[in-house]
């Protein structure tokens, strides 16, 4: 019987043997939600999951049958790459976001730096009603002379250049940026 007396754990129910009171899966397996144990048996297989909860101290147990279950459930999903392939699909929408995300910042800078030279012109125009024609030449040459190295930006169509920066190797040897 199971650890309570029941009934038999989900593992021994779905092997059709009889729950010793000693059961190692009866704990992490309850009767009450066989698919948990049927999807780890599938994959990795009855021997194979006790061997590897009787390797380990009581304490880690637990947690091992759900890294355990979980990896289950991704293989299922993803036979070949399993829950790497879960990790690998994030990454890579990690990396689009942080892509997009860069493209909106230049594009926002850009606009940033189109918007100020108008507020240089108006400053430049009030300065030159203010005072004589050297003191206008330095100051308005002076601040093209600065600011025209931040207003050559790529446009929003040319996110292909910002993008190819952002490429990063997968664990499979093909690019993450799709």
């Amino acid at each position: 019987m199971g650890v309570n007396g029941a009934s038999p754990c989900a593992s021994c129910k779905l092997l059709r043997r009889r729950c010793a009171k000693d059961c190692i899966f009866a704990p992490y397996f309850p009767s009450d939600d066989p698919h948990k144990f049927a999807i780890v048996h599938k994959v990795f297989g009855a021997s194979n999951v006790s061997k590897m909860l009787q390797e380990l101290p009581v304490h880690q147990r637990a947690d091992a049958v759900s890294s355990l279950v979980y990896e289950a459930n991704a293989r299922m999903r993803d036979p070949v790459y399993g829950c790497v392939g879960a990790i690998s699909f994030l990454q890579n929408q990690v990396s689009q976001l942080q892509m997009q995300l860069a493209v909106a910042q230049a594009e926002i800078f850009c606009i940033q730096m189109q918007q100020e030279p108008s507020n240089i012109s108006n400053t430049t125009q009030s300065s030159f009603e203010s005072s004589d024609d050297k003191s206008f030449f330095f100051q308005n040459n002076h601040l093209s002379h600065n600011n025209h190295q931040y207003l050559d930006f790529p446009s929003s169509s040319d996110h292909h250049v910002i993008q190819d920066s952002f490429k990063r190797d997968s664990f499979f040897g093909h690019d993450m940026v799709s």
